[in-house]
């Protein structure tokens, strides 16, 4: 079966350098507005969203959900690749691999979902589209308790087919997901500080929990992102 051709280690390294500064200072909303366009967009040998899209449909045969299970086939291995090249270093650079690693799955977790989202029919510059996949990268069970508390409005679902976009929603939704993503980063970096003293296996926990977070957030939007109409491959 084809798979799409994944980025390299050195184009995804490159890709990220300049979005490190943008996720970690900075309005809120902002910052996952830059994290979005780079995803969908592109940036330097990272193709965007829709060309990851295109490029699994035109090379599976199962069509759309077939595109969808290479999306997260790739991606799920991305994750982990990048996670252990971070984490490399051991307990010198347990600190400092927390951010650069965070942006790092922050954006190809973003990329996948937002193709995912694409092959599903969703427009992805459309505003609310955008928010919900922010929404998606902190997962199902953290979503139901964020909403069940109030301190977000809906599922993901719920704002991407909103009637209308809701614009005062982008800065709760974004201070919401950041917060919980460097929460989950802060987390990491507490349970995986022994086990970085040595190395490689640092870099394994890394690959482990990156791998595994993104397998999860590809379920969790597939649930999601329901279909709206059928995407070709000329789209």
């Amino acid at each position: 079966m084809a798979l799409i051709k994944k980025p390299s280690a050195t184009d995804i390294g490159g890709a990220l350098v300049s979005i490190v500064p943008v996720v970690a200072s900075g309005p809120t909303a902002n910052a996952l507005r830059h994290v979005a366009d780079y995803a969908i967009n592109g940036v330097a040998r990272l193709p965007g969203a829709r060309e990851a899209a295109a490029t699994a449909l035109g090379r599976q045969r199962g069509g759309t959900e077939a595109a969808i299970d290479a999306i997260a086939r790739a991606h799920t291995s991305m994750a982990g690749a990048q996670g252990f090249v971070t984490n490399l270093g051991g307990a010198i650079t347990a600190v400092a691999g927390i951010p650069a690693n965070l942006a790092a799955v922050t954006v190809i977790q973003t990329r996948m979902v937002a193709a995912i989202a694409h092959l599903r029919g969703y427009d992805l510059d459309d505003p609310r589209v955008r928010q919900a996949i922010w929404i998606t990268l902190l997962g199902r069970r953290t979503v139901d308790v964020l909403v069940t508390d109030g301190k977000l409005p809906s599922t993901p679902l719920g704002i991407a087919t909103a009637p209308v976009p809701d614009e005062d929603l982008e800065q709760q939704i974004a201070e919401q997901v950041l917060s919980s993503l460097l929460g989950r980063a802060g987390t990491k970096q507490t349970v995986s500080f022994v086990s970085k003293r040595v190395p490689v296996i640092g870099g394994g926990v890394g690959m482990a929990t990156d791998g595994y977070s993104t397998w999860a957030v590809a379920r969790y939007a597939r649930q999601q992102f329901v279909v709206r109409r059928s995407i070709t491959q000329s789209e």
